[in-house]
């Protein structure tokens, strides 16, 4: 592809039976840089034929359509290991169906991921995706474009919507080394430059330890400085743009108004490394960026979030100074006392990795003695409950007040393959939410099947269980279907043989049942709750008690295809041809659909570049590390651990969310105000980085501000893009030590909070912080 340096790749196809038709066709057409051999990876004079040990890097493409998964993991992981008997030194991306499989390519000797060898586990990565877009819906579909390289030209016979969607799926994934000028600065300076003068979104940063170990992404840190010859990883349009993170020269460039004049300069600054001054130098630019002139602290932060002041008493303890926080009305406040004064909320000895002072009577710590996370500190644990604690029947569940929960339909016969469910739960168990802020899941299916996904459940929290059929609709109200965050449609049944078409018709039926369905009664029952307000007007407004929506066209879902072109049957009123590319139908870009082949071009782009995939999965599964995966690989679950400074340190770290422009402190960038202006305000103020938007599409000419309408992505709009009051916006956003929870909180009388969008849980409620 075009946007790539590197474009004169030659590929070598290996497979035992021979090229069909179609990709005959494309033989033909890329006769110059594409071969076939027929032959086996298992057989060396094949591998010899092949010269796979000249190769730059081999890839093993599972086939996503067999019958038993397991056994196409067994026999991809044998070529594996074939292929590095024949030459250990051969890098190797690998698909793997299954999540439990990953375990078996450690056991390989020559396995190396530090030399690129890598795998993409379909389970895990669609999964984790769908599990995103329950916390911001339409994420799955940005993601997964920002890793196909598509050219993204908007053209004047499409619809509006189309065209900004479109310019969106031309951005892909890129790293590039920052220029010396970046040195000194902190992250979110650092990204604000790239933003306005380079016009390159800048998502994160390489971090080498300081003891030398391997080298960690840090998505949107907060707080550190960025040391040289850092790695930037960015949103871009081609590789060709990225180059001015490089070439940007503080002495040379500071007054170019047009990006593309950024080229490599002459000055000794970039030339002869790093000068003291240009240090000094990118300091004092990022002070004045951060702060438009005005004085800064020391630390470099500006404007954070009020939160409580750690006893300044306990820098001399640690010698690590302890972050001030400041208040956003004040501007250079260092202290900040909360303007309601309400009970002091109880500071554990460690907060938000600053210790605390504690009094030396304390006698007896129930907190410390409880486990609340995994040993890694990575995500909620909760200890084992057998599923029968946690099955409830339809009465039961019609009992239980659900509300911004997540709804999984899941289709499987009791001896269908394993999905492993868990890569859907730990994402949303993930130890950067406080406890209160976890959306329940319930599962509804046959718990026939679920039993034996339930060892690697067992220990995550907030989990139900209906045995029912996703197809009945008794067992969809039971589950206040209407009133959930998400609603997730999967199968874990075997496509036939006969015909692959029809691998999605009970995901399909589910859908259209959910959009067929009517809530009237629940209305009432609302009102009767003492809630004056005329129901539907309340609609609008998305963090009040919201009543669900009355249509399940309403319902927010996303539903898993095996076939792309059965997503022409989820919508009924677009207007998609039969054989639209699947990223240009309307549910795709509207995040309500997603197919497992959108990550095969994840294969390619591992291939041009490894880290971007380190980087989308520890975004996607909410921070699996080396570490958990060895755990993992020992078949026992995820283990308990007793908290420990650095293990709740492992919670301040960013994760995804979406935010509305309908209300709170950044509504007023909805009135007509650039993409560019929400993006340094939210940044400066909130440490927040957006990163694209969730339009409604409107199609007929009414302005109706539906909370529920549907919506479309935008992925990274440009700086001059207007936006809209109803917009919705992708941020990944800061950890919020401070707020534990509270339960007079959301009453209205605490200030600066950022409303989540309608998706947020509705639990403003019941005391989410944002």
């Amino acid at each position: 592809h075009e946007d790539r340096d590197d474009v004169d790749v030659e590929v070598v196809f290996l497979h035992r039976a021979e090229p069909d038709l179609e990709f005959e066709g494309l033989l033909k057409r890329q006769h110059t840089r594409v071969k076939y051999f027929q032959g086996s990876l298992m057989n060396a004079m094949d591998l010899e034929r092949a010269k796979v040990h000249e190769a730059d890097a081999c890839l093993v493409l599972a086939n996503k359509y067999c019958p038993d998964p397991d056994a196409e993991d067994a026999a991809n992981i044998m070529r594996v290991i074939s292929m590095k008997n024949y030459c250990e030194e051969s890098r190797i991306i690998i698909q793997l169906m299954q999540y439990h499989n990953k375990a078996y390519l450690l056991n390989i000797p020559s396995w190396d991921w530090k030399q690129g060898d890598d795998v993409i586990c379909l389970a895990e990565l669609k999964l984790g995706f769908i599990a995103q877009s329950c916390l911001a819906p339409g994420f799955s579909t940005m993601m997964a474009n920002l890793f196909a390289m598509r050219s993204g030209e908007p053209s004047d016979d499409m619809q509006a919507w189309q065209n900004d969607y479109i310019q969106g799926t031309g951005c892909e994934m890129y790293t590039e080394t920052l220029s010396p000028t970046f040195t000194g600065m902190t992250f979110s300076q650092a990204s604000e430059l790239c933003f306005v003068k380079l016009k390159l979104l800048l998502l994160a940063v390489e971090v080498r330890p300081d003891d030398g170990g391997d080298t960690k992404i840090s998505i949107n840190p907060r707080g550190s400085k960025i040391p040289a010859n850092t790695v930037g990883f960015f949103i871009a349009q081609s590789a060709e743009e990225v180059k001015r993170a490089w070439y940007y020269c503080k002495a040379c460039h500071e007054d170019v108004k047009n990006e593309n004049q950024i080229k490599k300069c002459k000055c000794k600054n970039f030339i002869g490394g790093m000068m003291v001054h240009s240090v000094l130098k990118s300091q004092q630019i990022g002070q004045h960026i951060t702060t438009d002139g005005k004085p800064v602290q020391p630390n470099g932060v500006a404007a954070t979030k009020s939160g409580l002041q750690p006893p300044p008493t306990a820098v001399a303890k640690t010698g690590s100074p302890v972050k001030k926080s400041v208040s956003m009305k004040e501007e250079s406040a260092p202290e900040i006392v909360p303007e309601n004064p309400r009970a002091p909320i109880r500071q554990d000895p460690m907060r938000n990795g600053h210790p605390v002072i504690v009094q030396p009577a304390s006698d007896f710590d129930f907190e410390k003695t409880e486990m609340k996370y995994d040993s890694t500190g990575m995500f909620h644990w909760t200890p084992a409950r057998s599923i029968d604690d946690c099955i409830l029947d339809r009465n039961q569940a019609a009992m239980t007040v659900l509300n911004g929960h997540v709804v999984v339909c899941l289709f499987a016969h009791s001896d269908s393959p394993l999905i492993g469910l868990r890569n859907l739960v730990m994402p949303l168990r993930a130890s950067n939410f406080h406890f209160h802020e976890l959306k329940h899941v319930v599962i509804v299916g046959a718990v026939d099947y679920i039993k034996r996904e339930w060892k690697t459940l067992q220990n995550l929290p907030k989990i139900s269980v209906l045995n029912g059929s996703p197809l009945s609709r008794a067992d969809l109200r039971a589950v206040n279907v209407n009133l959930c965050d998400m609603c997730v449609i999967l199968s874990a049944k075997v496509p036939s043989n006969d015909d692959p078409t029809l691998a999605d018709k009970e995901a399909i039926l589910a859908s259209l049942n959910i959009k067929a369905m009517t809530f009237g009664d629940i209305i009432t029952n609302i009102e009767s709750m003492g809630d004056s307000k005329d129901a539907l007007n309340n609609m609008g407004d998305t963090t009040v008690k919201r009543p669900g929506p009355i249509y399940g066209t309403n319902v927010p879902m996303i539903t898993e295809l095996v076939n792309d072109s059965n997503v022409q049957f989820l919508d009924q009123d677009d207007d998609d041809d039969p054989d639209t590319e699947l990223y240009l139908t309307q549910p795709f870009a509207c995040g309500t659909a997603f197919a497992v082949s959108v990550l095969d071009s994840l294969m390619s782009t591992t291939y041009f570049n490894q880290n971007a995939l380190t980087l989308i999965r520890s975004l996607i599964t909410g921070g699996a590390t080396p570490e958990l995966e060895l755990i993992l690989a020992e078949g026992a679950g995820l283990r308990g651990g007793y908290s420990t400074p650095e293990t709740l340190g492992n919670r301040d770290r960013c994760r995804v969310g979406q935010i509305s422009l309908t209300e709170g402190p950044l509504a007023k960038y909805g009135e007509g105000a650039k993409y560019i202006d929400l993006f340094v305000a939210a940044l400066r103020q909130y440490g927040m980085l957006c990163i694209g938007l969730y339009r409604i599409l409107f199609r007929d000419t009414s302005t109706s501000t539906d909370a529920s309408s549907k919506r479309y992505v935008i992925t990274n709009p440009p700086n001059d893009f207007n936006l809209l009051p109803s917009d919705q916006v992708f941020v990944l956003m800061q950890f919020d030590p401070g707020m534990e929870y509270r339960p007079g909180w959301g009453d209205g009388k605490t200030g600066d909070r950022i409303p989540r969008s309608s998706q947020g849980g509705g639990g403003q409620k019941k005391g989410d912080a944002s």
